[in-house]
């Protein structure tokens, strides 16, 4: 079992050979005529200075922070927050540069099929997934084997930690960022192209496609990368931590070899889904038809394979690896536990789907309420967000259930405080969720690519039979996002729980058991603090909702201007071009100076309030938990909804493209955009930010003046 780490750390490095080859792949790709070339070149310029800007700010924050920890904790923390957050910000760099070569080459395949740009697309997506998930596990184990097997630093496990708040720092300011930017261009371009102007979507003539096409990149491709690198370091960060902490205040009743055990369990699980992962992505094989289930069952085959080889994998390393300790009395326990998580994860992915697919009743109702106009448009959609919460909150329920009966049943009630064993489960249940990261991050960055390629199609004046196919394979990449969103914002609460847990055994070791953590609500400090972390989700969504709406503010403005001053722009003329620079120019200086303050809060107000004291500290985090899942939820699903009912209209349904009904789905689209790609996705890094943050400063705290 020593050796897991290593082997972990090979499976990595054999995700970024595999990510190679998909780029090689792409690379050798057709990218089309001179004119998609040309629009390729312009996105990819786009986005590539806007995250080169991003980062260069970013850098200043990780810099402080960093400091702060080499001061109050220790400098090898401070090595491993800044080795997660640059591997974090790599990953993100490489899947946006391969998203902006693979879209003009999904274009051109797109004019021999479906099949053919389903495997373009795709690949470019898993260049990411792959990129994703083998940065962050290779990272990991490298800090890990560093840090703990061969230097064995003092508080080692408080280093680990330190790598997953790295990443957390980065993912914060990518999703926020990077989803200001783009829907600042979407709601701009949308408004006065097609609401205003009349124009179809991603026309050549509206001067904030480009910007539109950049914001895809950035945002749903770096931000939602980073997202997924941090989730998926933290899933597995969160069984490390839970233990080291725990059993470190029991040493007397856990031996090397149970030790030993726990702690590579959940690395034993991220190689599984390693493994999985890789097999499962050539698995994933379009055919001719453009029907969504078609193209649905083609683009999931390899995340079902994936899941199934980890659940027989993880089944056979439980009884490996727990079967020769009285300590664990049932390792199937354990078993279930990562199944329980796979499967639950599995299904709050479904229940996005059901709720943001045109395939089923919620969008098409919502379309339906377009024929009285864009507020019951909105009314509905809300109304479809709020119900989707109520169904993922009792998988959730059922699935911290599982797992925590699960961890009770492997373990005995002996090791750590009684309920170690249940906790313990939750969290190895959280890595079952994303262990298949690799190949649902790939899915996931399929939909921007597509995306994009249906804007070519459509700037490049290609024939409509090719928007057709891109059309197709872009609404297949909504539902396949939402998906991907309901992996992460599950996989957050559990790993949120295991941290927060961790976190409280982190209080009590650095005071030597003289602090012991209240979460009782009757404590006038807890109360507070519960209050305080209910409170700041909204906070943070309303900074994030207005940011976007003033950024898309001075794109409508500028969009408006070149209509009115450009002569022949509006008209088509032959020659005429947008000043696309200036537009993509206003999303970059809007959103680097909007997701400042979002950004700063989710990292300052846990130091502030742990420093004055740690029972509020542990009511905040347990009422951020609560209101950021639900808001995270709602809007994601509410946002998607809103996005599918748009295209379910202009797919001919309900008057089709122009009609009344378009144009109020157009407004309800609009009202989704931030909930979906800006502050709902933002919500599951919030949570995680906050308890990681306390965490890593939780020996600092100890010393602040408690009550």
């Amino acid at each position: 079992m020593e050796a897991i780490p290593y082997l972990a750390f090979g499976s990595a490095m054999l995700a970024l050979g595999l990510a190679t080859f998909f780029f090689s792949s792409v690379k050798k790709a057709d990218p089309g005529d001179e004119r998609m070339r040309y629009l390729m070149q312009e996105i990819q310029s786009g986005a590539k200075a806007f995250l080169k800007q991003e980062y260069t700010w970013v850098a200043g924050f990780v810099a402080v922070l960093a400091v702060l920890i080499a001061v109050f904790i220790q400098p090898p923390a401070a090595v491993s927050y800044i080795v997660g957050a640059a591997l974090s910000a790599l990953a993100g760099y490489i899947g946006m540069t391969v998203a902006t070569m693979a879209n003009a080459r999904t274009t051109q395949a797109a004019k021999s099929g479906p099949a053919q740009a389903l495997a373009v697309a795709f690949r470019g997506g898993a260049v990411m997934g792959f990129s994703v998930a083998g940065l962050a596990l290779g990272g990991l184990m490298a800090i890990y084997v560093l840090f703990v097997l061969v230097f064995k630093v003092d508080s080692a496990f408080e280093v680990v930690t330190a790598f997953g708040l790295g990443a957390s720092s980065i993912a914060l300011f990518s999703r926020v960022g990077g989803g200001i930017f783009t829907k600042a261009a979407d709601v701009g371009a949308d408004l006065v192209g097609k609401v205003e102007a009349g124009i179809p979507e991603d026309d050549p003539r509206n001067p904030a496609t480009i910007a539109d096409n950049v914001g895809d990149n950035v945002g749903d491709v770096a931000g939602m990368g980073a997202d997924l690198f941090e989730s998926y370091a933290g899933s597995i960060i969160a069984p490390v931590a839970l233990t080291a902490f725990s059993l470190s205040l029991v040493a007397d009743q856990a031996t090397d070899a149970v030790n030993i055990s726990l702690l590579t369990f959940p690395m034993a699980i991220a190689f599984i889904g390693m493994i999985a992962s890789i097999i499962g992505s050539f698995f994933v094989r379009g055919g001719s038809s453009l029907d969504n289930k078609s193209l649905s069952r083609a683009l999931h085959m390899g995340t079902n394979v994936a899941m199934g080889l980890t659940v027989v994998g993880t089944v056979g390393a439980a009884y490996w690896m727990f079967s020769d300790s009285e300590v664990f009395e049932n390792p199937i326990g354990l078993a279930v536990s990562v199944i329980g998580g796979l499967i639950v994860g599995w299904a709050l992915g479904k229940t996005a789907e059901y709720y943001t697919s045109d395939h089923f009743s919620p969008v098409k109702k919502i379309a339906q309420e377009t024929e009285t106009g864009p507020a019951t448009t909105i009314l509905k959609g809300i109304s479809a967000g709020m119900i989707s919460v109520a169904a993922s909150v009792v998988l959730l329920v059922v699935g911290v259930g599982i797992a925590y009966w699960g961890g009770q049943y492997a373990i005995s009630d002996t090791l750590g405080d009684g309920d170690f064993g249940g906790i313990y489960g939750i969290a190895v249940a959280a890595i079952g969720m994303l262990a298949t990261t690799g190949v649902v991050v790939s899915v996931d960055a399929y939909g921007p690519i597509a995306d994009n390629a249906g804007g070519i199609a459509e700037m490049a004046e290609l024939d409509p039979k090719v928007r057709e196919v891109t059309d197709a394979l872009d609404s297949l990449g909504n539902t396949t996002a939402a998906v991907a969103k309901g992996f992460a914002v599950g996989s957050a609460a559990l790993t949120a729980l295991a941290l927060f847990k961790s976190f409280e055994f982190a209080i009590k070791e650095a005071s030597d058991g003289e602090v012991i953590l209240s979460l009782d609500v009757g404590d006038v400090a807890v109360f507070i603090g519960l209050f305080l972390g209910a409170m700041l989700p909204f906070l943070f969504a309303a900074l994030t909702i207005d940011a976007v709406g003033r950024a898309a503010s001075q794109m409508i403005v500028e969009v408006r201007r070149q209509f009115r001053e450009i002569p022949g722009l509006r008209e088509g003329k032959e020659g005429v071009r947008p000043d696309s620079a200036k537009c993509v120019a206003i999303s970059t200086a809007a959103s680097l100076k909007e997701m400042v303050v979002p950004g700063a809060l989710a990292v300052l107000v846990p130091l502030i309030i742990g420093f004055i004291n740690v029972n509020a500290l542990g009511g905040f985090l347990a009422g951020a938990l609560v209101s950021g899942f639900a808001l995270a939820i709602f809007m994601a699903n509410a946002g998607g909804a809103w996005d599918n009912a748009k295209k379910y209209i202009e797919s001919g349904h309900l008057g089709g493209k122009g009609s009344d009904q378009h144009k109020a789905a157009v407004v309800g689209d609009t009202v989704g955009d931030p909930f979906k790609d800006t502050s709902g996705p933002a919500m599951n890094i919030l949570i995680k930010v906050m308890t990681i943050v306390s965490l890593v400063f939780a020996s600092a705290f100890v010393s602040g003046p408690f009550s």
